[in-house]
């Protein structure tokens, strides 16, 4: 029994001196980045730095040009169009997610004037939650929120919702040291900040409030900065530096090579004449380091992440921070909570074994009825939710679930009397005056064990209850038993809180279970098989943790017990002794709030992408520090906050297709580099040739432009649009230290861009020492004797450059192609039907190019072409394509 004390609270003094020596019951708010901040953080991306040093050489290059009279307002279109290319990058990503995290700015919000009781000099009174200081004496009741951390000081069949906390719905509290759970994440005797009363009531001293509360240190570290590297970035910056490199040492050998030829044979050296060469030649190299720097990588990027976050909103991902989208498809481990993620959250029947009666008799459907405290919400007719105790939420749910209306049955039976579950009794009781039998009825219910004890009456032999319910147990399963007592006297039943003269039939057992998602198995295996470790961080027990592993395929019965660490035992292991285990670790059970942090640490120190998932704010400091945190749709604020992917449905499953995208989108991008890099290469060594020969570049800046910006836009955007391959969830995830551009991809890269630059410089050749005014009349001998003609030439007319360009943009055209069908395995024709999105984008591509040569006149530098040659030529660079489809051809046969 609970013991009845007289509490005088505190003083209004002492609340003064408490709230001076203790603070405030109010979380301190995270501090906010400003949107300058947020938009600047942009430009700290790899490839944005180095256009940013282009742009800089380019617009001295422009000045020079400009004011010295070589060139009119004309030399500044290329900066213009580098710094387009900046601001269009950073612009559209900072959009993004500015409108991102407009839809989360609500969901922080924490409403501190709820009104609790306390009681202060000797009268309980109602003040609002921010007031409430140390020493603080509060009453809870059912449905309260508790409004800071205090020891009981009385619980009467007090349960405790800590799912905010350790991810447990349903957490029995008590006084008494006897009835202590030593295996509880938090004392017996304890309630915490943020947590909410299911059931019975309670009287606490509150012994901390604000930051220094549970619930605070979760606040607190759910805000600190824990931003890792992501692998997309990480491998961007091996890209720019690469580029870099390669960029700088094309311009130095320019440079050398123009200054050897230079003093090869002079006669006589002028320094006048020395300077303008040398000026010009420093422009050159600066030319190939533009050239080099693809523009439209960034917003390729950008566009491709942007694409995904839309779409994958209706997978059910709602992705609050873009690199998310990618780094998903990266992730090595998941780290998932149980409640709610594996299981529906839900206290559901999962067997009744009631014995001597077949079917729902009026006895067990009047019994379930009204020895309940708990409710239905019928609000949302599609999902019908239980108010107050899960465990008997459960049962009145069952009864709807079988056409049984539990109201009618309560409201209809005169309650005569009840005693309320407590942790003491471990059972309920009620008598009620039943209008469907017409009697006076004691009906009960609780703890098998207990309800068997104190039954006359058995249908079957107690032994096979015991085996029954030991079966249940094994599965980790809750367990009621159920009794009843027709009543024909007057005597007492119910004295002194306890049953007393009774002579009761016991009816049956129920087995309760919060049931495994249908979905999570197949989910669970996927990524099993995608190379993904899946590790389960819960607070509820062992056996449970262990056979909720089971039941989803990741434990079974004959594993090393080694793969399993409680809460306790992870907290006393030192940081070197856990990451000898850590790989191989699979459930942590009666995990603390900052266990799955420190969980995510030690992986992260192994190189392992990691990935969390939560709805409580204990997982708010994991979903943080990793580098994608998860949060559920219907979790908490804090959690939200703290994430970035936030999963509508709930569903592991959604979990699973995230990866799916992340992967799917990350060969998209890998696509595209392959597909600008040929452009690039292509490009700077036709600048760099035409450096040693003396010759000007054949395309423009403009032209340049066209195909860096847009056309390479265009490009990101048809790429991006490829739906998902579901056969990457075969692979293993890729390595942090790989470079994106893969071994197959530069092979690619150098083989083809040469192969173009061959073809290119073959024509610049031929266009030279012929005066090409159709293609129709094209000679592959003058083309062939034309190829090593280093003679002066003729120069090229305005229709033969306008050729050119239109070759060097069809070539890439038919080559975006060949990029798609990249990786896939397939022809670049397979499943066009799902790709309705490229095409399109393709046919813009391409009407965009006849449109520019057509009315781009001086701007582009280009002369409109005749129908005829645009059909050679369409037909011409389709080789490229075709070639590719042969190589794919023989590939796939070996």
């Amino acid at each position: 029994m609970e013991h009845k004390h007289h509490y005088t609270g505190l003083t209004n003094a002492q609340v003064l001196e408490s709230r001076n020596r203790h603070g405030e019951n109010i979380l301190t708010p995270p501090k906010k980045e400003s949107l300058w901040a947020q938009f600047f953080e942009k430009f700290t991306d790899p490839i944005i730095i180095i256009l940013l040093i282009a742009l800089g050489l380019s617009i001295g290059v422009s000045c020079y040009e400009f004011f010295s009279g070589h060139a009119g307002a004309s030399a500044f279109f290329e900066p213009a169009g580098i710094l387009i290319a900046v601001l269009l990058a950073t612009v559209v990503g900072f959009c993004f997610e500015l409108s991102a995290n407009k839809k989360f700015e609500v969901l922080n919000k924490v409403n501190d004037d709820t009104p609790v009781k306390v009681i202060r000099n000797e009268n309980i009174c109602q003040i609002p939650k921010k007031e409430v200081v140390v020493g603080d004496i509060v009453i809870l009741e059912t449905g309260e929120e508790v409004p800071a951390d205090g020891e009981l000081l009385e619980a009467v069949a007090l349960q405790i919702n800590e799912s905010t906390l350790t991810g447990e719905p349903v957490i029995r509290k008590t006084t008494n040291p006897a009835d202590f759970d030593t295996d509880a994440t938090y004392p017996s005797n304890h309630a915490l900040k943020g947590t909410t009363v299911a059931d019975g009531h309670g009287i606490m001293r509150v012994v901390k409030v604000g930051d220094a509360t549970e619930y605070g240190n979760v606040y607190e570290g759910a805000q600190i900065d824990s931003s890792v590297e992501t692998p997309l970035n990480r491998q961007l910056n091996k890209l720019a530096d690469l580029i870099t490199k390669v960029s700088y040492a094309i311009a130095a050998l320019i440079i050398i090579g123009r200054l050897t030829n230079y003093f090869i044979g002079l006669e006589a050296f002028d320094w006048i004449q020395f300077g303008g060469y040398f000026l010009k030649t420093v422009m050159i190299a600066v030319t190939v380091i533009v050239v080099a720097v693809p523009e439209g990588l960034p917003m390729s990027v950008t566009l491709s992440l942007a694409l995904s976050m839309k779409r994958m909103l209706s997978a059910n991902n709602l992705v609050r921070k873009m690199h998310a989208c990618e780094t998903m498809g990266a992730a090595t481990v998941i780290c998932t909570d149980k409640t709610g993620t594996l299981t529906q959250n839900q206290m559901k029947i999962y067997e009744t074994k009631f014995y001597g009666s077949e079917g729902i008799t009026d006895v067990i459907k009047e019994g379930i009825a009204v020895n309940s405290t708990a409710y239905l919400d019928f609000s949302d007719a599609a999902k019908v939710k239980a108010l107050g105790n899960p465990t008997e939420g459960a049962l009145l749910l069952w009864l709807h679930d079988n056409n049984i209306s539990y109201l009618p049955l309560r409201e209809d039976a005169e309650v005569v009397e009840q005693l309320t579950f407590s942790t003491e009794r471990k059972y309920m009781a009620t008598i009620v005056n039943s209008p469907l039998l017409n009697k006076k009825v004691l009906y009960v219910k609780g703890a098998p064990e207990i309800v068997l004890d104190v039954c006359r009456t058995l249908p079957v032999a107690k032994e096979e209850v015991h085996k029954q319910l030991l079966e249940y147990q094994s599965k980790a399963m809750r367990t009621l038993g159920f009794a009843c007592q027709i009543i024909e006297d007057d005597k007492d039943y119910i004295r002194e809180g306890e049953l007393q003269n009774v002579s009761l039939t016991f009816l049956g057992i129920v087995a309760i279970s919060d049931p495994v998602r249908a979905e999570v198995p197949d989910a669970v295996k996927s990524c099993l098989n995608a190379g993904i470790g899946v590790k389960i961080v819960t607070g509820d027990t062992p056996g449970t943790a262990k056979e909720i592993g089971r039941q989803i395929g990741l434990w079974d019965k004959n594993e090393d017990e080694s793969h399993h660490l409680t809460g306790a035992e992870f907290t006393a292991m030192s940081d070197e002794s856990l990451l000898e285990r850590i790989l191989n670790l699979k459930i942590l059970s009666r995990a603390r709030p900052m266990d799955k942090q420190r969980l995510v640490q030690l992986l992260q120190q192994k190189n392992q992408v990691v990935a969390v998932t939560g709805d409580g704010t204990n997982d708010a400091p994991a979903l943080n520090q990793a580098q994608v945190g998860l949060s559920m749709g219907d979790g908490t604020s804090v959690a939200k906050e703290a994430s970035d992917i936030t999963i509508l449905d709930n569903s592991f499953s959604s979990i699973s297709r995230a990866v799916m995208w992340g992967r799917s989108l990350y060969q998209n991008i890998q696509r595209f580099i392959l597909f600008q890099m040929t452009i690039n290469v292509a490009a700077c060594l036709i600048v760099l040739i035409g450096a040693f020969l003396g010759t000007e570049s054949p395309l423009t800046v403009t032209q340049m432009l066209w195909v860096n910006l847009i056309m390479d836009t265009f490009a990101a955007l048809a790429l991006a649009s490829l739906p998902p391959n579901e056969k990457v969830m075969s692979d293993k995830p890729r390595k942090t230290t790989d470079y994106i551009i893969s071994k197959p991809m530069a092979k690619s890269i150098l083989g083809v861009g040469i192969i173009f630059v061959a073809a290119l410089f073959g024509l610049i050749q031929y266009f030279k020492h012929a005066d090409v005014t159709s293609l129709s009349n094209f000679s592959v001998k003058e083309f062939a004797a034309s190829f090593f003609n280093f003679g002066a030439g003729s120069g090229l007319s305005s229709y033969e450059l306008s050729l050119f360009f239109t070759i060097f943009v069809l070539l890439q055209f038919w080559n975006m192609f060949n990029a798609k069908a990249f990786m896939s395995g397939k022809s670049a024709f397979a499943v066009l039907g799902k790709c309705s999105g490229f095409l399109a984008i393709a046919a813009v591509i391409l009407f965009g190019q006849w449109l520019i040569v057509t009315i781009g006149g001086e701007m582009f530098n280009v002369v409109p072409l005749q129908w005829s040659d645009w059909v050679i030529i369409v037909g011409f660079t389709s080789l490229v394509l075709w070639a590719g489809e042969a190589v794919r051809m023989v590939t796939t046969r070996r």
